[in-house]
């Protein structure tokens, strides 16, 4: 994977030019993605034909309605919303600026699994909405790591890439192989709430997940299982002695 870099369009790979993927969209195949837009337009266009135009105060009613709906789902927090510890609750000033982007420094320059330090520094440190390559987790040494470091039962601890300080613990409740195959189907590392360091991470309002010291990790993005941390591996590839970079 080559360098980050940003432009009009947002954040860009420069080896290949390919923009990154929204978050909001990780979850999301193309074809599940078109198939929802041509859905959406085909409801709005049978709208069109079977309904009149509402009337001024119906009109004004309804904004109003929606407008205190999205106000309400804004103020709560991530406890909340998420049914998370209250501990696990950030806010907005975890992410401001500091010395180097969101945080205080560069990631460190010996990651885990052969992420390289350009591509880490930029999702973790200068991005709150792009993420690393879908299925990037199995084109590094991760999972053949994992399965070393998880024989007969063993866990692995995720550390920050900046800070060094532990985030996720897994696989807690299934085994390896369901832990991979779950980031697989999704594209990213993918951790439930019994596998958090909540200590160490925090959720916005908004489901972004981020560390407690600004690191951007990924996004919260709940299924039928429950919360699921969908976590970019450059952001989770750290080494413990929270060593960084003074030559970058």
């Amino acid at each position: 994977m080559g360098a980050l870099f940003r432009d009009d369009l947002g954040v860009r790979e420069a080896s290949t030019d390919k923009p990154l993927v929204p978050a909001v969209l990780h979850n999301q195949q193309p074809s599940m993605i078109s198939s929802s837009f041509r859905s959406s337009s085909s409801r709005v266009s049978t709208w069109r034909r079977d309904t009149t135009t509402p009337t001024p105060l119906f009109a004004t009613a309804l904004f109003l309605s929606r407008l205190s709906m999205g106000l309400a789902t804004s103020s709560m927090s991530a406890a909340d919303k998420y049914g998370i510890p209250a501990q696990g609750a950030g806010t907005e000033a975890i992410m401001s600026k500091k010395a180097h982007g969101t945080c205080d420094r560069p990631v460190q320059d010996n990651l885990m699994y052969g992420c390289d330090f350009e591509t880490a520094d930029r999702v973790c440190c200068f991005n709150r909405h792009y993420a690393e390559h879908s299925g990037f987790f199995k084109k590094t040494s991760f999972v053949a790591e994992g399965k070393k470091a998880t024989a007969g039962g063993g866990e692995i601890t995720f550390y920050d890439s900046v800070t060094g300080k532990p985030l996720f613990v897994a696989p807690r409740g299934r085994s390896f192989d369901d832990f991979v195959q779950e980031s697989a189907a999704h594209g990213w590392p993918s951790f439930r709430d019994q596998e958090v360091v909540w200590e160490n991470m925090r959720v916005l309002p908004n489901g972004e997940s981020v560390s407690v010291d600004g690191t951007h990790l990924g996004h919260n993005l709940p299924d039928s299982k429950g919360n699921r941390y969908c976590i970019n591996l450059v952001s989770v590839a750290g080494r413990p002695d929270g060593s960084s970079s003074s030559s970058k």
